[in-house]
């Protein structure tokens, strides 16, 4: 047969030659860090943390506006409830369930991939309210992707009644729940629990994933709920918080500034233990629960989360393959999104039919280089 020549060729000899990579907890594209997921790897830039309400106007603005990542996501059951007028922390009553029900149903036929739901961030999603949601997601045969309830260990309210809870969805209602950055929330510090009850879960015939992102912290807004009573939830003190794009830790008065700005601040409450058992297990994947601002106020995780995998984890500490790590981000956050969205079916793959999303790296020098202080580093 005749050679396959192209206009643009590429000497790749010792490279490793991947499916692209899907991030399948970003945020929304915003001309601006979908760049630098480009620079880490990835290709397909998925919200499954949710996206603003409308979908219709969602996938609009950015066809028009041109992105270099492929881009989708689920939709917010928060939004959805901001929508119809309700509090976060509001419990809805029955008939408020279904109009929120009948409204994610249309915005997935609208074009988003799933739902999200997040108790923790909105603490008036009843427990009826989020079977609800499940109910829906196996009618609609698409992901629920949940934000565990708790992320401490402080009563009232316990990681593993967190994740008790959506293995419950999970049996209750037959759908696929994915729960978010496991290391973060429901899996903190009790990592090894929480991976045998989703295993349990999985040998029961249950449909279930997780996904996280491999740091020792987790970072969000200061005035957001999960920073209530931060102290005494998570034994931190003030030297274990840095808000994102400075170099120093906090005090009480620079804490208070920050506060006052609401401003996304870094915490060191993540045992590394949990990154390191989080690798072995074989229904979890990578995702980056950030995309990088032009503030730069962001975690590192928007810039480095897929080249800290294959560098840090599975070249420097080998804790996990190179095979393995590119499933993670590549054939398992495909095959999960394909449940609803069968375009999927071509992603995450390098074969006959599939679409050439395709990342080249070097296997020896590959390594994250973004921090805290400076997050906006390919």
């Amino acid at each position: 047969e005749d050679p396959i020549d192209g206009a643009n060729q590429i000497d790749v000899t010792g490279q490793v030659i991947s499916p692209g990579f899907i991030d399948i907890l970003s945020y929304e594209p915003n001309g601006y860090g979908e760049w630098w997921k480009v620079a880490d790897g990835v290709t397909s830039n998925i919200g499954m943390h949710g996206l603003r309400f409308d979908a219709e106007d969602f996938y609009d603005e950015w066809t028009a506006a041109g992105t270099p990542v492929h881009f989708g996501g689920a939709v917010h059951n928060s939004h959805v409830r901001q929508q119809l007028g309700l509090r976060i922390d509001q419990e809805a009553g029955a008939g408020q369930v279904d109009d929120i029900a009948a409204v994610v149903e249309a915005q997935i036929g609208a074009g988003y991939l799933g739902i999200h739901v997040q108790p923790e961030y909105a603490p008036g999603v009843s427990g009826d309210e989020l079977e609800e949601m499940g109910l829906l997601a196996a009618r609609l045969d698409v992901p629920l992707c949940v934000h565990a309830r708790y992320s401490d260990d402080l009563e009232p309210g316990v990681q593993s009644e967190a994740t008790r809870e959506l293995v419950a969805v999970a049996r209750e209602t037959g759908c696929h729940v994915h729960v978010e950055h496991l290391n973060s929330t429901g899996g903190t510090g009790r990592m090894t629990e929480a991976l045998g009850e989703l295993d349990a879960a999985i040998s029961e015939g249950l449909r279930m994933s997780s996904c996280m992102y491999p740091y020792e912290f987790w970072a969000t807004y200061l005035q957001s709920s999960r920073f209530n009573n931060w102290q005494e939830k998570y034994g931190l003190s003030y030297g274990d918080l840095q808000v994102a794009g400075t170099s120093e830790r906090l005090d009480e008065q620079s804490y208070l500034d920050a506060l006052d700005a609401n401003l996304l601040t870094a915490a060191f409450a993540i045992p590394e233990s949990d990154i390191i058992e989080g690798f072995a297990a074989p229904f979890m994947m990578i995702g980056s629960d950030a995309i990088l601002e032009p503030s730069h106020n962001n975690h590192p995780r928007s810039t480095g989360c897929f080249s800290r995998t294959l560098g840090l984890y599975a070249r420097e500490q080998g804790v996990v393959s190179l095979v393995d790590a590119l499933a993670m981000m590549t054939v398992r956050p495909a095959e999960l999104l394909a449940l609803g969205t069968p375009a999927m079916e071509r992603k995450g793959r390098l074969q006959i039919g599939a679409d050439a999303d395709v990342t080249v790296f070097d296997p020896l020098t590959i390594r994250d280089r973004s921090t805290i202080a400076n997050p906006a580093q390919e």
